[in-house]
């Protein structure tokens, strides 16, 4: 038993360890490019606050965690426990809704001038902000309803199951709980998975297609990988398919322990370990293929030396 909860311990510390050393430096390079006056991109706006989510999830869970597995049980109290599942909540919902975003966005962004999409390639960036600033929002609220409603639950005398985290307990399953579950966070989670597996498909056919023009007019040794918005549309398909197969698995987990599961020690910390795995490698996938990161920063570091000097 103690080994075992060593070996979690230390899978969670590493995941905490390089989730942050990637969303971190990710982080690090659009606060660069913010504080030297440089316009972010669209694209730039959404990977930054899908790293903040991603942030969001690797703290909240992976911390809590590996503490527990090492040793150090139910160190929450109330408040706390309620707390720290309201911030898993809102991160997870935020992460899944932004990288729908993104999907859409750049489905939108690489679309043909004859598609259906046409009205929107203008006009969709623009509003960019307002979609990230309603998402934050939305799940903020959402998830507030939940840590009222179950703090009202815990304090009932009627109360007799309890679910434990390992860090925390907290008041286990009702009739309520599982239709607000369902209402709240299964149904929109399948709904954007939907979304993002469709526009993953668009851009797979819409890659292939382009392929096929490429090769026909300019035969076989052009590669279309050489372009660089075909570059980053492979960087996103990498990305989303990435996430499908880690939150899928997630959300069976997590629908077998809240619905079904009443001894859930060895499942929360499986699918906790599984619902970390994207946060902590998402960044990993962006700066795999983006050797634009350092020139940019270079160039714009270049840009706000200059204008130091020029205001001297």
């Amino acid at each position: 038993m103690a080994s075992r909860n060593m070996g979690i311990g230390l899978i969670f510390l590493s995941q905490v360890a390089v989730g942050v050393l990637g969303n971190f430096s990710q982080l690090y390079y659009y606060l660069v490019l913010s504080c030297n006056e440089c316009t972010l991109t669209s694209k730039d706006k959404i990977l930054w606050h899908l790293i903040i989510a991603n942030s969001l999830v690797i703290l909240s869970k992976g911390i809590p965690q590996t503490i527990s597995a090492f040793g150090l049980k139910h160190f929450f109290n109330d408040f706390g426990c309620k707390l720290i599942l309201y911030i898993q909540r809102v991160g997870r919902s935020v992460y899944i809704g932004i990288t729908c975003l993104l999907c859409i966005f750049w489905n939108v962004k690489i679309s043909p001038m004859d598609s259906c999409w046409k009205h929107l390639k203008g006009k969709f960036p623009k509003y960019i902000g307002l979609f990230i600033s309603i998402c934050w929002m939305l799940y903020i609220v959402v998830n507030s309803i939940f840590p009222v409603y179950m703090l009202n639950k815990w304090s009932s005398k009627n109360l007799t199951e309890k679910r434990d985290f390992g860090y925390c307990t907290s008041a286990g399953r009702d009739k309520l709980t599982i239709l607000l579950y369902a209402t709240l966070f299964i149904f929109p989670e399948v709904v954007f998975s939907v979304l993002i597996i469709w526009s993953n498909g668009s851009m797979i056919l819409f890659l292939h297609r382009h392929r096929q023009q490429v090769q026909h007019i300019h035969g076989i040794k052009d590669s279309p990988r050489s372009c660089p918005e075909s570059r980053a549309t492979q960087r996103i398909l990498v990305l989303v398919c990435t996430f499908v197969i880690f939150h899928t698995l997630s959300t069976i987990l997590n629908v077998y322990v809240i619905f079904f599961s009443t001894h859930t020690g060895w499942l929360v910390n499986t699918d906790d370990i599984i619902s970390v795995c994207f946060p902590t490698i998402s960044p990993f996938i962006l700066m795999k293929h983006d050797s634009t990161v350092i020139q940019s920063s270079a160039v714009c570091c270049g840009r706000f030396i200059k204008s130091q000097n020029s205001g001297r």
